[in-house]
């Protein structure tokens, strides 16, 4: 491969900031930072997101519609034009070579023809269509030279965004590649010697602009094993870290266990049942337990918790439950309390609103052991608080204890077990790596006795069927949720607001109930929120309308229609959390499914909300089709997998194995330093460390 000569750019370095580049100006500089791009290394490893194979160049003669290929040619003329109907301005051309002629035509891009003149020598690589002749739409196009960047060759294309398109960021990523020698090799020699990788700088260089495909598919190998591999390792770090902290070992006793189940209104299910058992099973250790306790809206995590809140009570330890809302955590100290109360474990709340005398005399009976189980919101990890001997630490509604919250809740030198709940349903392969570093319960049954919910797709004729409906049911004392995918108007994508429709709902269509329909999305002040979400709960409230921020919410029973407005804009896991929040009560529950496209991707997608019941199942489909980025609840962990396939899981075996092994020979890392330091930047992102 030619690479300019590092004496063609100014000096650079890999650490100096973007803007050091030739052609990157601060405002692009910003955009850039946008997708977290901000030095010269980051974006040497800003990789593409796919590549079009342009490298064959094809005679006019040969090429025919449909056909994706290279053409050269001469310009015979080139003018800008504007269209009659739309008004759109274009750059029309006409090119041939010794075979042929061919039309092209940019749309939206008339500037081409200022760049272009008759009697260039030109590549255009694209699609070739039939309309009145052979004609290529929209095509790269770059002046003959013997190392072109845009087209006769294999053409990176990266992920773009407002303002950064592939064109823009080749020729700026290009003279870079020669610093490509100077990154550090992260994965250890002797994993380099054995699996026949491509060395880092060398794929780097490839990976953007390769020699072959036979050489990018190399590279790509390289980097899915990379960045699987660093998460392993970081895993197995966090794993051995948490192993040498000393913790409670709460010992099992079964007839403390027997009396729970005993004493329960209902019979656990099997899942549950195994899930506790787990949870027992961790916390005999004298290591912290760290567990993901995940299950879909209703399926009894709550009562898991509690279950294990008894044993850690009867052995004379405390425990604490973090929930992310007031109105959340009061409905789990409502629960816990109706289930431990009968057993004399004292169970206290503690919120941010909680008045100053009451709050002083609850964190003297927490600090004298008194109260053995303390429930509440943030308020619970401040300064004051004080445990006399915490053994159990559960966070609701996050897939894992922070760092910080870790060492917040931590007071002596022994540490609580850990328990994180969550409603958001996990694929397995994903359990094996963004969660890797912690043990996975799953509770994938329903109590008995809970109606399923019926899931309907309503096409837009249908509306006003689905409007009568709501109101057949808010005149029987049901109520209703119903969703929108933005808080605000937004003429370009064209979905509806949660402020337009809750305005339509209370002036069109349910006039006389406008007094009972209200507005929450995640703008609002918490005390509003909560207000909201209170009078909803009491039922004053009859029509919710709100954004996302209600997928981690309260339990309503009476609440019996979901609406979903925009629902090509969610994901399916996402859109199975929303339905989770009906069918909690005796009443029948349907999830209404709308949206304003009909291609038929989105409606393959939508049928599958209503065809599948499990959010697991859901949550697969999603990463199957649109990759980890849209799966709700991990898209900050999108940066770390540029390459690798999630779903892979004999590579995640191998990079764990590969892990292992050098972990076991070196546990510090200390023949491996370029390694320790990419791990130190992985394990930032991930709260690992």
């Amino acid at each position: 491969m030619h690479l300019p000569d590092r004496l063609s750019v100014p000096r650079l370095s890999l650490d100096d900031p973007v803007t050091a580049i030739t052609g990157i100006n601060t405002a692009y500089g910003g955009k850039l930072e946008r997708v977290g791009v901000r030095s010269v290394r980051d974006l040497l490893l800003y990789f593409p997101r796919k590549h079009q194979d342009f490298a064959n160049v094809t005679p006019i003669a040969w090429v025919r519609p449909g056909m994706r290929t290279t053409v050269r040619a001469r310009v015979y003329q080139i003018q800008r034009q504007r269209t009659a109907r739309k008004h759109m301005q274009i750059a029309r051309a006409t090119v041939s070579d010794d075979s042929g002629q061919l039309n092209v035509v940019w749309f939206n891009q008339p500037y081409i023809a200022n760049y272009l003149h008759a009697g260039d020598q030109i590549f255009l690589a694209g699609e070739v269509d039939l309309n009145g002749g052979l004609v290529m739409k929209n095509p790269e196009y770059e002046k003959v030279s013997s190392d072109p960047s845009h087209a006769a060759r294999i053409v990176p294309i990266y992920p773009e965004t407002r303002g950064l398109t592939s064109r823009w960021l080749r020729p700026k990523i290009r003279p870079l590649l020669w610093l490509a020698d100077q990154l550090d090799e992260v994965l250890p020699g002797e994993i380099l010697a054995r699996r026949g990788f491509m060395p880092r700088a060398a794929a780097v260089k490839q990976v953007h602009f390769p020699e072959s495909m036979e050489a990018l598919e190399r590279a790509r190998d390289r980097f899915e094993f990379e960045e699987i591999f660093l998460n392993q390792l970081a895993n197995q770090l966090a794993k051995r870290a948490r192993k040498a902290h000393p913790a409670h070992a709460i010992a099992f006793d079964e007839q403390v266990a027997r009396a729970f189940v005993a004493a329960l209104p209902f019979k656990l299910t099997n899942a549950q049942r195994k899930a506790a058992w787990q949870v027992f099973q961790d916390m005999m250790k004298a290591e912290p337990m760290n567990r993901l306790l995940e299950g879909d809206v209703g399926s009894g995590k709550t009562v898991v918790a509690a279950m294990a809140m008894h044993h850690v009570a009867k052995a004379g330890f405390q425990s604490m439950l973090l929930a992310p809302t007031e109105i959340l955590a009061r409905q789990h100290a409502e629960v816990i309390e109706s289930l431990l109360r009968p057993f004399g474990v004292v169970v206290g709340l503690l919120l941010g609103s909680t008045p100053t005398a009451a709050r002083r005399s609850l964190l003297a009976s927490v600090a004298s052991g008194a109260v053995h189980v303390l429930l509440g919101t943030h308020a619970l990890i401040e300064e004051d608080v004080k445990f006399k001997d915490l053994g159990f630490a559960v966070v609701d509604e996050q897939h894992r204890f922070g760092v910080h919250q870790r060492l917040s809740v931590r007071q002596s030198e022994l540490w609580p077990h850990f328990l994180s709940m969550t409603a958001t349903p996990i694929p397995r392969t994903l359990g094996l790596t963004l969660f890797g570093d912690l043990d996975i319960s799953v509770l994938n049954e329903m109590p008995p006795g809970r109606l399923p919910v019926t899931t309907r797709l309503v096409p837009p004729d249908e509306r006003t069927d689905a409007y009568n409906f709501i109101r057949e049911q808010v005149h029987a004392g049901r109520q209703v949720f119903v969703i929108c995918p933005l808080i605000q108007e937004s003429d370009k994508l064209g979905v509806r607001s949660a402020t337009q429709e809750v305005e339509k709902l209370q002036r069109e269509v349910f006039p006389d109930l406008a007094p009972r329909i209200a507005l929450l999305h995640g703008r609002m002040k918490t005390a509003e929120k909560e207000d909201v979400m209170a009078r909803f709960q009491r039922g004053e409230v009859a029509i919710l309308v709100s954004t996302s921020v209600v997928e981690v919410g309260i339990d309503i029973p009476n609440a019996t229609v979901m609406m979903i407005e925009g629902a090509d804009r969610f994901g399916l896991a996402q859109l199975h959390q929303f339905r989770g929040r009906i069918g909690r009560g005796p009443h029948e529950s349907i999830c209404l499914l709308l949206t304003d496209v009909d291609d038929p991707e989105t409606m393959r997608r939508l049928t599958a909300v209503v065809t599948h019941r499990s959010g697991f199942d859901l949550a697969e489909i999603d990463l199957q089709n649109r990759g980890m980025g849209d799966l709700h609840g991990v898209q900050q962990h999108g940066n770390e997998f540029k390459m690798a396939n999630l779903l892979d899981v004999a590579l995640i075996s191998d990079a764990q194995g590969e892990a292992v092994r050098l972990l076991d020979r070196d546990p510090t890392l200390a023949g491996e330093p370029a390694l320790r330091r990419q791990l130190s930047a992985y394990r930032r992102v991930f709260a690992l460390d």
